[in-house]
């Protein structure tokens, strides 16, 4: 994609040489570079951000993805671009970690919060609102989340699969509830297995559902993938890698944060329209919130089952990055 024009501003100028008479103040002392301000607190194979080329941010739930992001789009003048399943949909800020109020009027942000929860969002359609996103007269595009499928989708490229009917969907979501998952796998054909995440009912219902209204494997619609709207050679790819006990204090740190700041309250509001089978019941912690409003779950029960659930999925995300994301620049927090 055409080169933007680059954002950093102009460091001011040192003073050359000597030391300033007496009755003035001393020079104040060298600022940050852009690199070591946007690097702050990482180390690892970091590459230079010129301003001139998109910068995806992909890491585990709860690495500080968020932060590093604005720190970026703060220094070259970006827009934070949202690349989180679930922080795309409207009824949950809190318990998705959604940016707040304060931190999108201070920097711009885009698709966050945009698609209501009870509608479905697919990784084709956040490739389409993505689109014009990219141009490459407007902000420089930070695109910052935890879903593996949308950044390989963005670099990689995404099959043109027609839609799924939902009379097959409704299938599936009979033969998963009746006989779990080994019953989809089991029609699943053998290349699109070694592809996808066996244990992500999400991932192995979808394999199934393309299989069975399209009579093709999702292995064989991969295949003939047409080419990526941003191939990483024209972008800046960087993974945060975290050791694991480091990333598990912080999840539970940050369940406790998302109480506090009104993740119960969150739950009350969507309780009245609240089914599982929603698109935004995927939220992690909504179930476990939803139950015991109910009277189902003390709330320290419905805390560590939720935080146990992040550390999960934590795990799974960790296991997709290693296995997809090889080619990017690797950085380590804390």
């Amino acid at each position: 994609m055409p080169d933007r024009a680059s954002k950093p501003p102009a460091n001011p100028p040192l003073r050359q040489s000597g030391a300033p008479p007496e009755d003035q103040p001393a020079a104040n002392p060298p600022q940050e570079t852009p690199q070591e301000s946007w690097r702050a607190g990482l180390t690892g194979d970091l590459p230079d951000i010129d301003g001139t080329r998109p910068v995806l941010i992909a890491g585990p739930t709860a690495s500080g993805k968020s932060a590093l992001a604005m720190r970026i789009a703060a220094r070259f003048g970006g827009r934070v671009i949202n690349a989180d399943a679930l922080q795309v949909y409207a009824n949950w800020r809190v318990l998705t970690a959604r940016p707040s109020t304060a931190d999108e009027a201070r920097l711009p942000h885009a698709l966050y919060g945009h698609v209501p929860g009870e509608q479905a969002y697919s990784v084709g359609r956040w490739l389409r609102d993505l689109a014009p996103l990219l141009a490459p007269d407007g902000p420089l595009p930070v695109i910052v989340g935890g879903t593996g499928l949308y950044f390989t989708a963005l670099t990689e490229g995404l099959a043109e699969i027609p839609p799924v009917p939902p009379a097959v969907r409704q299938a599936a979501d009979r033969l998963l509830a009746e006989r779990g998952l080994a019953a989809l796998l089991a029609e699943i054909d053998p290349d699109t297995l070694a592809r996808i995440d066996q244990r992500n009912p999400a991932r192995v219902q979808r394999a199934w559902e393309v299989a069975r209204a399209t009579g093709r494997g999702l292995a064989q619609w991969q295949d003939a993938t047409p080419a990526p709207a941003l191939p990483l050679s024209a972008c800046v790819p960087i993974l945060l890698e975290t050791d694991k006990d480091w990333l598990n204090r912080r999840i539970a740190a940050r369940f406790d944060a998302m109480l506090e700041a009104g993740a119960l309250d969150e739950a009350r509001a969507n309780r009245k329209d609240w089914s599982a089978g929603l698109p935004s019941a995927k939220a992690i912690g909504a179930a476990e919130l939803i139950a015991h409003l109910e009277g189902r779950l003390s709330l320290e029960a419905a805390r560590e089952r939720a935080t146990i659930a992040t550390r999960q999925y934590a795990k799974r995300q960790r296991q997709w990055f290693r296995s997809r994301m090889r080619r990017w620049h690797r950085g380590r927090p804390g």
